[in-house]
């Protein structure tokens, strides 16, 4: 078909040239309408008019540009139409009427696909030679028509991604409302949503995709031909329209990117989307730089997986799965340019680089991915380039916005990853410093340890964790130096010998280049700062930040794991510690560290035992979730590796930890015994204790490892139906004929035998009965196991009658405190009875006395306590009653001192106690003697005794002991430590389970506990209080909070608080009086305000003002000594920090920078939320403020003033604190007293002065030397970067610093403000790190003076991050402050101050 012949559809000789040249004089604009019967009739045109058209076009394109290249005669298309009567104006009005037509977002399929095939038809005519000659090129209407696909093709798979949202990272609406507002994404679903949805199907998309393959080829072949070179508009437009191609359909198979001579031959859209970036990038279409800069500035949100419209923020796209395709290509064409253009290409994949840094996210999948990306282009580089990037990266990683130095820890691992390159390839040696490992190491990784922000503190902590897991040695190397100074000559001397040549190369390379950031030239300052290392890696353990903390734990775990550091114990505790966080995410995160290290050093006891440590108390957690983590991991290594016992046959690695396990926790371990049982207790219920279970584990109970296996046996026995009696017997007779079996596990065997008791026979009972009596009679037992054997004769006696098991035991523990009171009485009645004391064996006679008398108390007679408390006494004073046979007349009064050691009379008081717990009457006898042993006793081990005794009397018989209490309470302000420690938990058992009420001064004792010399009992106090006792009582505090005020100032004059009665002694013990005592007094107070709520502090304020300032005011209290004291102290707690209301002292949005953006995102409505409670709360503390303490304290200054009280010092104060937040409303606030309002202000005002004055001195003092390697970089020292044009890419800049002079410090501020307020700028500018010649002051900045002018560019291609002429990778600046000669310095501005008072009198006179 001829070229005529296929024009015709168009029926261009009937359009009217009226309609044309209105076409053309609206420059394609706007759609103009044609006549109703032709416009009707080009509406159902087909695609196959079409199709023959661009067939003729591009046939006769073809022969055109042969002849022409042959130089051959061909007809022209132009000649040919110009001959046939076509108007090419004409046509061009009607393919512009199709382009459109197709843009209308309710068009149907047919006139998207019209339009996009006329669109590629303009192109086409655009490409053939002679187009402008011919007036065919209108820049307007080229533009619509390249673009024309992103209107044509359907728009609404944005819908369906945006449903997806919430099972993205981004779930649950994490994404901020200001991300919403500019999301250009959602603004298009938004209008979407108000038309009409037009569905397409998938017939009808294959069409319009055909249509589209049209338009792109034509477009390929319009840059073949037509150079863009003088426009250069165009080819920033094609640029972005290939840019969005790119994501327009998946590639099947990899993107290849070679030039070809056939465009039909490219598959896919996306590669001719590639195929055209490369054409716009050849010199014909304008400078290639540009071109460069312009194609790197698309790709560069393709790479950062962001949608980027010419105006606006861009916006985050899901990372799924055809995101990420799209970005490797992306990723792999820049690749194949620089590698095509080489030296053309580097500079801008330099830039490409520090783009992808400045501009990356916080999101954790955004950052993994960028961080690949910039490892991937990194490759690309020649190590100088590579270098250069480095010291850029160095600088980066030191900028003031977190997300930064956190995006640059993740660019330094995936660099880690790479090989490390060679010095011998960078030419300048100082570039080539920036070249090892060790340097992204120990520069970029390891400082970030001290950042700023816990997020970056973590993260850098966690992939320093991950270092030592990559296969490269020198990296491994890098981190043994920082914590470990012997490991470097050790590892080389191994690795010399055992590696391959490759290994040793490398081990030459990190010798020849020993860079550090602090040079150290002695081993002893190495090991010094390995020991700071590690002492501040264990810091970071107990981090205030969890996410800190399980960072620290990770890396903590990898260098225990890889021998870096030792497997000491104050290591491996902290790890157990851990599994007892508040953050139940670093709990775990605990537990499975202490996993990965077990398994990493199952032979390594102290691991072991580390392990028991953590994971066995976590099973009596308080979260469940925890509780299971370590059920499965006991039930991992203990329960599930048991297997049947065979002296031939082999026990593995898993095995043999099992039992080293076991026997830890029968020896060192046996604290863990109770959580232990809990597990088993919590197992019994899953039915997790099988017969084959039972059978294997009772197989090992003849084994070297015996005591474990009848540990884990005493455990599951009571869960088990059925059980192989007859080994437990043989078990048991062993155990009785032989003398070697631990005490241990003779406790576990007597465990068993009285769990097994109920399914023996009676013969069998009674052998067994006959073994335990012989046994307890020959008193060569431990203590342990006599307790054990009394308990389990209890069991072999237990029967279904109760009357029956009573006479049973009379019989057998009667006949057991029948011996042991013989035993006493010849010793005690003796008069020569001391001098053969066997210590051990009166010990074990009277813990057999008392173990036996609580089973029998109808057998324990008069004689026998007697006895019992002659070995308290002395023995002269009950010899007579002991022989006689009248009952005691006198009682004793108290413990005296004898013979006895004081082993047997701390045991002697045990028993005492026993024989207590079954007689009341001895209770009542006793209970004195108790109390005053407490306060007179010298004995140590007594009187901890006596303390455990009356405690646990307490629980029994609570009416009576409840009147010794504070006698108990008197010993937390004990001499000794242990009696402090021990009474603070017996206490705490008792306050928890409601025995003791918090009366009279119990809660005040505690209070001083808390400020205990000894630390640990301080914090076990703490722990006490905070997690155990007020969350059964949370107004606790409050309700004491003022009484503490009285209390430790030991004053009583006030009607109601500090009443109740005490001892002179326990008044002068407990007494905090004095200013020797303040810090102890006000460590309290803040601790108890710390942990107050909001409610409670507005509550005390109130009650303070009602029960202590009113009382002053109204002179019930008089203004004496100690009265002042009281007064002045109040005034000082009003004025902590602590007793502001956090709702309004916390700023809004302050740890918002500290957070991940996850996090941040989440608690947005929270903040808001926030923000409005803060107000309302601030209203409400304003008007309690103005109504209830404002005119308590104008009569308190008034009553003040009058006495010359030293207090009026402390309520100024009090004042100047609380009128901070209402500043401007003084007057309003004291306006029933003019002076005072007056006097505030000036009080206000001048400390406000004081404040800018050391701030500005604070500034400008001299600390380059002091300043520790955080994120204030100087480069980037703005606190917001300055934000890039749209369509500039060039280095990203820093915000130009205007830093205020020191001078301007003396000088008026307000003068300085109006100079702002009039958009006068200063010309003082500072330039960081600039490098000057020679002769001149180096490595100084300049603040120039004033009246100069100084104009700064960059050069094209270099960073403001980064350049040669940036800072330097060691050392920190200083600043000089240099003034001109003309510039004379200001002396000291004169103050006019003048008392308010004196300008009161003097406005009254006028």
């Amino acid at each position: 078909m001829d070229l005529i012949s296929a024009l015709q559809f168009l029926r261009l000789n009937e359009i009217p040239k009226a309609w044309v040249d209105e076409v053309w004089d609206l420059e394609f604009t706007e759609r103009k309408q044609l006549d109703d019967t032709i416009g009707e009739e080009l509406v159902v045109i087909g695609n196959r008019d079409f199709n023959n058209l661009y067939q003729c076009l591009l046939a006769h394109a073809a022969d055109q540009q042969q002849s022409a290249g042959s130089d051959g005669a061909s007809q022209s298309v132009w000649a040919t139409l110009g001959e046939n009567g076509v108007s090419v104006k004409t046509l061009v009005a009607v393919l512009s009427l199709f382009v459109l037509a197709g843009k209308v977002k309710a068009a149907n399929v047919q006139q998207r696909v019209s339009g996009l095939r006329a669109a590629a038809l303009y192109l086409l005519l655009l490409g053939i030679p002679g187009s402008i000659a011919n007036k065919v090129f209108h820049e307007v209407l080229m533009d619509m028509c390249s673009d024309i696909t992103s209107q044509c093709w359907p728009q609404d798979s944005g819908k369906k991604r945006k449903k997806d949202v919430p099972k993205s990272s981004q779930a649950e609406g994490k994404r901020s409302k200001p991300q919403r507002k500019d999301t250009p994404e959602m603004e298009v679903d938004e209008e979407g949503e108000e038309d009409e949805e037009l569905h397409f199907s998938g017939q009808d998309l294959m069409k319009i995709r055909d249509a589209v393959v049209y338009l792109v080829q034509s477009l390929l072949r319009l840059l073949q031909t037509f150079p863009l070179k003088d426009r250069p508009q165009s080819a920033s437009n094609c640029t972005q329209i290939f840019s969005k191609l790119l994501s327009f359909e998946p590639v099947v198979g990899e993107a290849t990117f070679a030039a070809v001579q056939d465009i039909t031959k490219l598959r896919s859209v996306p590669e001719m989307a590639y195929y055209g970036l490369r054409l716009l990038c050849s010199p014909k279409h304008g400078d290639q730089k540009e071109s460069l800069r312009r194609v790197f500035h698309r790709l560069l949100y393709v790479i950062l997986m962001m949608n980027k419209n010419n105006t606006g923020k861009p916006s985050l796209l899901i990372p799924s799965q055809s995101v990420l395709s799209t970005r490797n290509q992306a990723i792999s064409f820049v690749c194949h340019l620089v590698e095509e253009l080489k030296e053309l290409a580097l500079p801008f994949l330099q830039i490409l680089l520090q783009h992808i840094c400045y501009q990356m996210v916080e999101k954790s999948d955004f950052r993994s991915h960028g961080a690949q990306a910039v490892g991937m282009l990194t490759s690309q580089m020649a190590s100088q380039d590579y270098a250069r990037f480095i010291k850029w990266l160095f600088n980066f990683s030191r900028h003031s916005k977190m997300v930064h130095r956190l995006f640059s820890v993740d660019v330094v691992m995936v660099l880690l990853e790479q090989p490390e390159r060679s010095s011998e390839d960078c030419q300048d040696p100082e570039l080539a410093n920036f070249l090892p490992h060790k340097f992204l190491i120990q520069n970029l990784l390891f400082t970030r340890r001290m950042d700023d922000s816990p997020t970056v503190q973590g993260h850098a902590l966690s992939c320093l964790a991950q270092c030592l897991e990559l296969p490269s040695f020198n990296v491994t190397r890098a981190v043994h130096n920082l914590f470990s100074p012997t490991a470097t000559q050790t590892v080389l001397e191994s690795e010399i010998t055992e590696e391959s040549h490759s290994s040793q190369h490398t081990q030459k390379t990190y010798r020849t280049l020993p860079f550090r950031t602090v040079e150290i030239s002695s081993t002893d300052s190495s090991s010094l700062d390995a020991k700071e290392n590690v002492a501040l890696l264990l810091r970071r353990v107990k981090d205030s930040k969890a996410n800190v903390r399980k960072s620290a734990l990770q890396a903590l775990i990898g260098l225990l794991k890889h021998d870096v550091i030792p497997a000491s114990w104050e290591n491996l505790s902290t790890l157990s510690e851990r599994c007892r966080d508040p953050a139940v995410s670093v709990k775990k995160k605990a537990l499975q560290c202490l996993g990965e290290l077990l398994a990493a050093k199952p032979e390594c006891s102290a691991v072991q035992k580390a392990w028991l440590q953590g994971v066995v108390p976590a099973v009596v957690d308080s979260e469940s979730s925890v509780q299971v983590k370590a059920l499965e991991a006991l039930d991992q290594v203990l329960l599930s590796r048991i297997k049947p016992y065979s002296a031939d046959r082999y026990m593995d690695a898993s095995q043999s930890l099992t039992w080293a396990l076991l026997d830890l926790l029968c020896q060192e371990c046996q604290n863990l015994s109770r959580y232990f049982s809990r597990a088993f207790t919590i197992w019994s219920k899953q039915n997790m204790f099988t017969p084959t279970f039972i059978t294997n584990l009772i197989s090992h109970t003849e084994a070297d490892h015996a005591a474990g296996a009848w540990l884990l046996l005493s455990k599951v026995v009571t869960s088990s139906s059925k059980l192989p009696y007859g080994k437990i017997l043989d078990a048991w007779n062993n155990m009785i004929t032989s003398k070697g079996v631990p005490v241990t596990t003779c406790c576990h065997i007597l465990c068993v035998m009285g769990d097994i008791a109920a399914h023996l026979n009676e013969d069998t009972k009674d052998r067994i009965v006959s073994d335990l009596m012989s046994w307890l009679k020959t008193f060569t037992l431990s203590l342990e196991v006599i307790s054990a054997a009394v308990e389990t004769l209890h069991q072999l006696g237990h029967s279904e009658d109760v009357k029956q098991t009573q006479a049973f035991l009379n019989q057998h523990c009667g006949e057991l405190v029948s011996v042991c009171e013989a035993y006493l009485a010849a010793i005690i009645l003796s008069e020569k009875g001391n001098e053969n004391l066997n210590e051990e064996l009166m010990i074990k006679h009277l813990h057999t006395l008392g173990v036996a008398s609580l089973h029998c108390p109808l057998k324990v007679g008069k004689r026998t306590v007697l006895l019992v408390e002659s070995v308290l006494t002395t023995q002269s004073d009950r010899v007579a009653e002991l022989q006689g046979e009248l009952p005691a007349s006198q009682p004793l009064s108290q413990f005296r001192a004898n013979s006895l050691p004081t082993r047997v009379r701390a045991h002697g008081v045990i028993t005492l106690g026993k024989l207590c717990l079954q007689h009341e009457e001895l209770v009542q006898k006793y209970l004195p003697v108790f109390a005053r042993e407490l306060e007179v006793g010298t004995e140590v081990a007594v009187r901890n005794n006596v303390v455990v005794i009356m405690c646990d009397l307490c629980v029994r018989y609570t009416n009576i002991v409840d009147h010794y209490i504070p006698n108990i309470s008197a010993c937390l302000q004990d001499n000794e430590a242990v009696i402090r420690e021990q009474t603070l938990i017996m206490l705490t058992n008792l306050l928890q389970e409601e025995f003791v009420k918090w009366k009279g001064s119990l809660f005040f004792r505690f209070m001083v506990a808390l400020v205990d010399p000894i630390p640990a009992i301080a914090s076990l106090c703490e722990y006490c209080l905070l997690h155990l006792l007020l969350k059964k009582n949370p107004e606790m505090f409050s309700m004491h909070f003022i009484e503490c005020i009285f209390h430790f100032n030991s004053y009583d004059q006030h009607k109601t608080y500090n009443k109740f009665t005490q001892s002179e002694r326990e008044r002068v013990k407990f007494s905090l009086k004095g200013a020797q005592h303040r810090e102890k007094r006000f460590r309290i107070y803040r601790f108890l305000l710390e942990h107050f709520t909001d409610a409670q502090r507005f509550n005390i304020v109130n009650k303070i003002n009602q029960s202590v300032l009113a009382c002053f005011a109204d002179e019930e209290l008089p203004l004496d000594a100690d009265s002042v004291e009281i007064l002045s102290e109040t005034f000082k707690i009003l004025s902590l920090k602590e007793m502001k209301l956090q709702a309004v002292s916390v700023p809004a949005g302050g740890p918002a920078e500290e957070e991940p953006e996850e996090e941040n995102m989440a608690n947005m409505a929270k903040a808001v939320l926030q923000a409005a409670q803060k107000k309302v709360v601030s209203q409400v503390q304003k008007k309690a403020f103005i109504e209830n303490t404002v005119p308590l304290i104008i009569g308190l200054k008034s009553l003040l003033e009058q006495k010359r009280s030293p207090v009026l010092r402390d309520l100024m104060a009090y004042l100047q604190v609380t009128m901070q937040d209402y500043r401007n409303e003084v007057k309003e606030f004291f306006s029933g007293d003019e002076q005072l309002a007056a006097e505030l202000e000036f009080a206000l005002k001048t400390a406000e002065r004081e404040r800018e004055v050391e701030q500005q001195i604070d500034i400008c003092s001299l600390e380059g030397d002091a300043r520790t390697p955080t994120a204030q970089a100087p480069v980037l020292g703005s606190s917001k970067s300055k934000p890039l044009l749209p369509f500039t890419f060039a280095t990203p800049q820093p915000r130009r610093p205007n830093v205020l002079s020191a001078r301007l410090a003396h000088t008026d501020r307000r003068a300085q403000r109006s100079r702002q307020e009039e958009g006068v700028q200063s010309k003082s500018i500072t330039l960081e790190r600039t490098v000057m010649p020679k002769g001149v002051v180096n490595d100084r900045a300049i603040s120039t003076p004033k009246g100069v002018n100084i104009n700064l560019t960059f050069d094209e291609g270099l960073s403001a991050i980064f350049s040669d002429q940036g800072r330097t990778p060691v050392g920190e600046t200083s600043v000089l402050h240099v003034r001109s000669n003309e510039q004379q310095a200001p002396g000291l501005r004169q103050w006019n101050v003048q008392s308010p008072l004196r300008q009161k009198r003097q406005s009254s006179k006028h």
